[in-house]
């Protein structure tokens, strides 16, 4: 009785368990060789559902029962397969399927500025079914993907962006005068080849908005408020004063008395203002997440353009005058950069 009784786990149940065992081992091999913080992150989680799948095929397979049984067994199983995907959503499969198309086409990686409609952040995690954001309350925010191939993305360029300004003067504004503090704004805040244009001319205003060439996007968020002061402090010191007409309508003015903050009406036209107080870039604290991302997606792709080198290194030979050397060097390189980035991976 009790030879058969150990006969029949033997037959049963030792083989499901050693499946689930080197399954369970795959997995964790796995989850080891790609870190949840790696840019890979996407086909971890794929990799991860592919062996649970196969694994439940495997025993199915290695179950000591008739071909026939063995077949209606895998038809079940695929039956129940279907039931879950169609019961658990189709959203779950289009975001998935979203994921994929994202990961194919590439249009941002982790540390980019995206703007979703009337969201914007950095880029902190691309994953198979959302992408996470860091917004500028520092908050981690998750878009579905399907929501990202459905709407227009627009992506700011790590190459340089331009940074703009808005604002609307009266019509006794000298156009020359308004284009000429406009335009020293924009240097003065540290900006690019600056221009200015005419965006509108309204019934009782006209919009212009100033614009200059950002090289650094990281600090795209402060340089947008410095060119903003700079505007003001520029309009207020050649005298020009920020305010539509109607503002006129809104409370009695004493005439003559521009609207301007009284310290830029003592230094008169022309006169440079006060020294703004140093504080700390914003960026550092709104999107450090997302800053540490974009680091570990430069590296990575460093490390990549180090491995291509290599390569072209070592098929081109090692006859010629120093090869051999600079080979040495780029490999060294390589591991520098391989530590660097598996500190970057453990957080």
């Amino acid at each position: 009785m009790a030879d058969a009784l150990l006969d029949g786990l033997a037959r049963w149940g030792l083989p499901p368990l050693t499946v689930v065992a080197f399954t369970a081992l795959a997995v964790w091999a796995v989850l080891r060789a790609i870190p949840a913080r790696s840019s890979l992150r996407i086909f971890r989680q794929l990799a991860v559902v592919a062996l649970v799948l196969s694994a439940n095929v495997v025993v199915v397979l290695i179950l000591p029962v008739g071909p026939e049984l063995r077949g209606q067994l895998l038809s079940l199983f695929g039956l129940v397969l279907t039931a879950i995907i169609a019961l658990s959503s189709t959203t779950l499969v289009a975001n998935a399927m979203a994921g994929l198309m994202l990961r194919a086409v590439g249009g941002f990686h982790p540390g980019d500025f995206i703007q979703i409609e009337s969201h914007f952040g950095r880029v902190t995690e691309q994953g198979l079914l959302h992408t996470e954001l860091q917004s500028e309350d520092r908050d981690l925010m998750s878009v579905p993907n399907l929501y990202l191939i459905s709407h227009p993305v627009k992506v700011v360029s790590d190459q340089g962006t331009l940074v703009s300004a808005d604002v609307s003067l009266g019509y006794d504004a000298p156009r020359r005068s308004v284009e000429k503090a406009l335009l020293a704004a924009a240097a003065n805040a540290g900006l690019a080849e600056p221009f200015m244009q005419i965006k509108a001319l309204l019934d009782h205003a006209v919009a212009y908005r100033v614009s200059g060439y950002l090289e650094d996007v990281r600090s795209l968020v402060s340089k947008r408020t410095e060119l903003n002061a700079a505007v003001l402090d520029g309009l207020h010191g050649a005298g020009l004063e920020i305010v539509s007409p109607s503002f006129m309508n809104q409370r009695r003015l004493e005439p003559g008395v521009p609207v301007m903050p009284a310290a830029a009406v003592e230094d008169g036209p022309g006169q440079t203002a006060e020294a703004e107080p140093d504080g700390a870039e914003p960026e550092q604290l709104m999107f450090d997440k997302a800053e540490l991302a974009g680091r570990l997606t430069r590296l990575q792709k460093q490390r990549a353009d180090v491995a291509d080198q290599i390569k072209a290194l070592e098929q081109a030979g090692k006859d010629r005058p120093g090869a051999e050397e600079e080979i040495a060097w780029r490999k060294r390189q390589l591991d520098t950069l391989d530590e660097v980035i598996a500190t970057f991976e453990r957080g």
